[in-house]
């Protein structure tokens, strides 16, 4: 019987980073942490399921929810968000928004909806190679720039690739906390790939992880190693999309959450929480509510 494939290349990084990681000083949470370069996660989501972590349990309506925010490309988290999770508010700025929110970049942050376009390239031209969406502002974030901000985007680019009648993306990772991120992120891009492929009415293809850094942190690793030493036993999760998601996820519809959350949770029994884990860019998540 298959099992999660998500869950195996998850345990098998989570061992490599806590048995041969580097430790590290973090200076901005003000931690230790193990990390190593350049990992790299390959998930066929039409023949492996959606990648969702089943180690432990996942708050599975604030990753939909999430990712239908970023389609409609607002940088206000009170704005159809602050319904389903408060975490993006620790990085409000001044004027109550997040000026690095990755829909708003994608949408309209360098004066182009790069979604949009992505989709007029791709339905005028499939083969295309040039589907390439950014969220970092090279004049405004990392290298020292010296603007003080309380979040630069972590997941900074990403490509999608039309290949064998299938649509692939690849998303790519300058720093991902493999305890809270990597599932979160991992299981919100298949989604996002999932939106693209109904919309291209294509089928969802291959999904690939690239990450610059993946690391633990240190009060993390108690409940890293319990991970590790749980039995993988889930079998894939297989979702199909309620017709016109993309447009219904643009349009901020709350019901689209609802009716995707029913799909995967028929499905979902995950081993137990971890109970409630704290740092980096997702302070306070309650991990056992779902």
């Amino acid at each position: 019987m298959p099992m999660s494939a998500f869950d195996h290349q998850y345990q098998t990084i989570l061992t490599r980073i806590m048995d041969e990681g580097h430790e590290l000083y973090d200076p901005l949470h003000d931690i230790k942490m193990k990390a190593l370069p350049g990992l790299t996660m390959e998930l066929d989501i039409e023949k492996d399921g959606l990648p969702i972590l089943t180690l432990r349990k996942m708050p599975l309506r604030l990753c939909i929810a999430e990712q239908i925010w970023f389609l409609m490309g607002e940088k206000n988290p009170d704005i159809f968000l602050g319904d389903f999770t408060k975490i993006w508010h620790d990085f409000l700025e001044e004027d109550g928004t997040i000026g690095s929110a990755y829909g708003y970049r994608w949408r309209h942050h360098f004066g182009r909806d790069q979604i949009g376009d992505l989709l007029k390239l791709l339905q005028k031209n499939p083969y295309s190679r040039h589907g390439v969406v950014i969220a970092w502002d090279p004049a405004d974030d990392g290298l020292g720039s010296g603007t003080v901000k309380k979040n630069v985007p972590c997941p900074f680019s990403f490509t999608v690739n039309i290949i064998g009648g299938r649509l692939h993306l690849h998303s790519i990772i300058r720093s991902q906390d493999m305890m809270l991120g990597n599932p979160h992120d991992t299981a919100g891009f298949a989604l996002l790939m999932m939106f693209l492929a109904q919309k291209l009415e294509v089928k969802p293809g291959k999904l690939t992880v690239s990450m610059s850094n993946a690391h633990v942190y240190e009060n993390h690793y108690e409940q890293a190693r319990e991970v590790i030493n749980r039995e993988i036993s889930h079998d894939p999760i297989h979702i199909a999309l309620p017709p016109e998601s993309f447009s219904r996820a643009e349009q901020g519809d709350k019901a689209l959450v609802s009716d995707i959350f029913s799909q995967i949770k028929s499905q979902y029994s995950p081993q137990p929480s971890l109970g409630r884990m704290k740092i980096s860019e997702y302070e306070n998540i309650d991990m056992m509510t779902i």
